[in-house]
């Protein structure tokens, strides 16, 4: 078996998941009468494919009717899901059994050679979801509910990766030719794309993108119903405005984000609730530090995010706690580092935020030899984060007054990954949620140098630093906890000296739906249908 040491570092892991739940939650088990439920978000899943777009809310979006091996409670607890149960061999060797009497939705039978097909599949040409089995060496079937995954070397993270990772069924997606997933960034469709055949407890039943979806209650799900819902249907309202109205007139049960200047006007309504609370995510501000030449801005011969002292300059520009507290409302916490609390790595010492001082912006860009700024573009999306292009607008108006002078180009989320996922950019905003709840998951995705095996897939600005790369290896092997959470202090600590990005703020949970209606909030922000009861 497994030492000690490993068996640890694995049950803390899964501990430290069940803490991070915060938030009002509602929830209540099934009622008897069947409802329909009706939603809105912001924006719209890109993707029915579960390989095809590695992105938070379209993978939540998703868990409605596709499942994973090892799922997320409702409080944020590692859980079996098609995976009964598992067990640690040795430190690279686990045995995961598969449930028993689990079907597809076309009513194909789920066993091991879908987990395998599924396997394979996330890792060809075109997925997005490569880095979410990194740390996985090869998988094989040793029954027909059973199979073995042999890790590169110890993996402390392994349950929570596989977490994020959905089962396809091979059968379907050979049938109708969807044996690899398509790449949506660049308009490529398959099957897939607009069809989904998982093991949910909830069908697609039809699918207009960026008009609606509907979806009705799987009646042979494995597991007990904690819902009550029949027919769920989900528009997305990208205009706040619009979206709030739907909710208040009763045109839909809950929407989300609710816009922060709303939440007095929907928390006191008699027909709706707020649920408000912290959520896992960070907002910050990327730069291209890789190309020669700047590719949206005015310096052509030169590229003013390569020097450290630029980068600086911006962030010291930005007022995050003015933004935070007249453009968040007071809903957003500002923050020096790329962790939230409840994320296993986090330090209060690294999320200490350095005052704005416009005065040594100017003194860092002038000894930098932009003594006259420069003026760059800042790709922002306009509905996926909360108040995220008010939050562009705010910082290019705070860093106009160092030199920098700032073109906010805003877009729908839809269009948006795809142009800063092909790193056309020079200057651009994210969120981010570890899909791990690990530290680790930042230092890979976002911090480390990209590289054909996933590693900085998310790291746009390409920014690179050999110290951190090493200190990220063996953060991923480590099961020694204090080691680890030193080496992750010290890469985060790495990345904060280079100004890698801007840090602005853990962005709050908004969420609003009607008082007959009774939800879980996930400090995720991922909503899932199962846990909905309309009374």
């Amino acid at each position: 078996m497994i030492d000690k040491l490993t068996t640890a570092v694995v049950a803390k892991g899964l501990r430290r998941a069940a803490m991070i739940t915060v938030g009002i939650t509602f929830c209540a088990v099934g009622s008897a009468s069947a409802a329909d439920f009706k939603w809105s978000f912001a924006g719209d899943a890109q993707t029915l494919d579960p390989y095809g777009l590695s992105e938070i809310y379209t993978l939540g979006f998703q868990s409605n009717f596709y499942e994973p091996l090892i799922r997320r409670s409702g409080d944020l607890d590692i859980e079996p899901a098609l995976a009964a149960s598992w067990e640690i061999k040795d430190k690279t060797h686990w045995i995961f059994n598969l449930r028993k009497g689990v079907t597809f939705h076309n009513g194909n039978a789920f066993n091991a050679d879908d987990v395998i097909f599924s396997y394979n599949r996330a890792k060809s040409e075109g997925s997005d979801v490569k880095a979410k089995i990194r740390s996985i060496k090869s998988m094989k079937k040793i029954g027909d509910l059973s199979i073995e995954i042999t890790t590169d070397g110890p993996s402390p993270t392994l349950l929570n990766e596989l977490s994020d990772w959905f089962v396809m069924d091979k059968e379907w997606s050979e049938a109708n030719k969807a044996e690899v997933p398509a790449d949506v960034r660049k308009g490529v469709e398959n099957y897939a794309t607009r069809n989904a055949n998982g093991t949910g407890p909830f069908m697609v039943e039809t699918r207009q993108p960026d008009v609606k979806t509907v979806f009705k209650a799987n009646k042979k799900w494995w597991d007990k119903q904690t819902h009550n819902v029949d027919t769920a249907i989900f528009t997305p309202i990208k205009a706040d405005a619009t979206r709030v109205a739907a909710l208040l007139s009763g045109e839909v049960d809950m929407v989300y984000p609710v816009p922060l200047q709303d939440v007095d006007r929907v928390g006191s309504d008699s027909g709706t609730t707020m649920l408000r609370g912290p959520e896992l995510r960070i907002i910050f501000l990327g730069f291209d530090q890789h190309r020669d030449s700047m590719l949206y801005g005015s310096v052509k011969n030169a590229n003013p995010f390569k020097d450290r002292r630029v980068r600086e300059a911006a962030f010291l520009a930005i007022n995050e706690e003015a933004i935070a507290a007249k453009i968040m409302s007071g809903g957003a916490k500002p923050t020096g580092t790329l962790i939230a609390p409840g994320v296993d790595g986090y330090s209060d010492e690294l999320a200490k935020r350095a005052p704005s001082n416009v005065a040594k912006a100017k003194a860092l860009l002038a000894d930098a030899g932009y003594p006259n700024g420069f003026e760059v573009t800042l790709d922002c999306p306009n509905d996926r984060y909360v108040n995220d292009e008010e939050i562009c607008v705010a910082a290019a108006s705070m860093m106009a007054k160092a030199g920098i002078k700032v073109k906010v180009a805003a877009i729908t989320k839809t269009k948006y990954f795809g142009k800063i996922l092909g790193r056309d950019t020079s200057f651009y905003m994210l969120g981010w949620v570890p899909p791990t709840y690990d530290a680790h998951n930042i230092l890979f995705d976002l911090l480390g140098t990209p590289e054909d095996n996933g590693q900085g897939k998310w790291n746009m600005g390409n920014y690179s630093n050999p110290k951190l790369d090493a200190l990220q290896k063996k953060v991923a092997v480590s099961v020694d906890l204090d080691k680890r959470r030193g080496m992750i202090t010290e890469a985060l600590g790495i990345a904060k000296s280079d100004f890698a990005v801007i840090p602005l703020h853990q962005q709050a949970l908004s969420w609003g739906v009607r008082s007959n209606v009774s939800v879980k909030q996930r400090a995720d922000n991922r909503f899932e249908l199962r846990w909905v009861n309309v009374k």
